[in-house]
């Protein structure tokens, strides 16, 4: 305690050594600047007291930011395919979101609209793709472990330019990506060909779109499909049509075996013939063993015993 502390400066003091918690810590912090000496031998001490209080408070802020993030990201589950939308502040990753996507995200001019995970699903010919849209990745919110374990990364850019500033948040990222060159409702016939011309230069796979106009959203929902090397196999009964609503979601190279499997466990034991009409087979309806490798779109036909 310093000397001429006054009794009100002492009791705060006491209170900041005998406190539990930061949250504790910082309203005796508080007290003891309101009560803390005023004269020139104490300045030392109001510099010391002014720094601890602003470094605790910056502290107290940077565990709720994290906290907030930890909670976000605890209640998201990671679905078969997932692909997180990434990109500097108004880049137009909300808009892309709600044209892929049931979901509806907050849209504003401002910058750094979205401030938390938001889940959408893009029902591509009856496959569901999870798309997360993250806070702008410049922003403190953006969770970066999220972007690292992603399927697939899709870089919404309005800039080529902004590739640059993107790329070394993404060290850590080994998965697929798909540039995102957005808002070309904005640009003339020329500078498209220019901005498509640059991005096969540095041999991006890459799609320019625009949201306002759907110019180009299917051939971007195909390539997000085709981004996680699966492939869609369908099913059906014998003496009716295949379920092209519901289909198996499998990776490449596939067997038949595999697909059994994926309905349900031992499903494959079960099996007394198979036959597969499709990119695989060599005519309609061919009769094919458990070991025969699938390809994307095949109908496959169970027997069971």
């Amino acid at each position: 305690m310093p000397i001429n502390a006054n009794y009100e400066y002492a009791n705060a003091e006491k209170q900041f050594l005998s406190a539990k918690t930061d949250s504790e810590k910082l309203v005796a912090l508080e007290e003891m600047m309101k009560t803390m000496p005023k004269h020139k031998s104490a300045e030392a001490l109001r510099k010391n007291i002014r720094t601890r209080y602003k470094k605790l408070k910056e502290q107290i802020e940077t565990n709720k930011k994290k906290k907030k993030v930890t909670a976000r990201k605890a209640g998201i589950k990671k679905q078969e395919m997932q692909a997180v939308i990434i990109g500097l502040t108004n880049s137009g990753k909300s808009s892309l979101l709600a044209c892929l996507t049931n979901a509806s995200p907050e849209i504003a001019g401002y910058e750094y609209t979205t401030k938390q995970p938001i889940i959408g699903t893009l029902d591509y010919e009856g496959c569901k793709i999870q798309i997360i849209d993250t806070p702008a990745i410049e922003n403190e919110l953006c969770d970066l472990s999220m972007i690292n374990t992603a399927d697939t990364l899709l870089i919404v850019v309005e800039k080529t330019e902004q590739l640059q500033e993107i790329f070394p948040f993404l060290e850590n990222s080994t998965k697929n990506r798909i540039i995102i060159f957005n808002k070309i409702d904005l640009l003339d016939e020329n500078e498209k060909r220019k901005i498509e011309a640059t991005l096969k230069s540095k041999k991006y796979n890459f799609q320019i779109v625009s949201c306002l106009t759907g110019d180009n959203l299917p051939s971007l929902k195909e390539k997000i499909f085709q981004s996680f090397n699966k492939i869609r196999v369908y099913t059906k009964e014998p003496g009716k049509p295949a379920d092209k609503e519901d289909p198996l979601i499998l990776p490449r190279s596939s067997s038949i075996k595999d697909a059994a499997e994926k309905i349900f466990h031992g499903f494959s034991k079960q099996i007394k013939e198979t036959r597969i009409t499709g990119p695989s087979s060599k005519f309609p309806n061919q009769k094919v063993s458990l070991k025969h490798i699938l390809k994307d779109k095949d109908v496959v036909e169970f027997h069971i015993k």
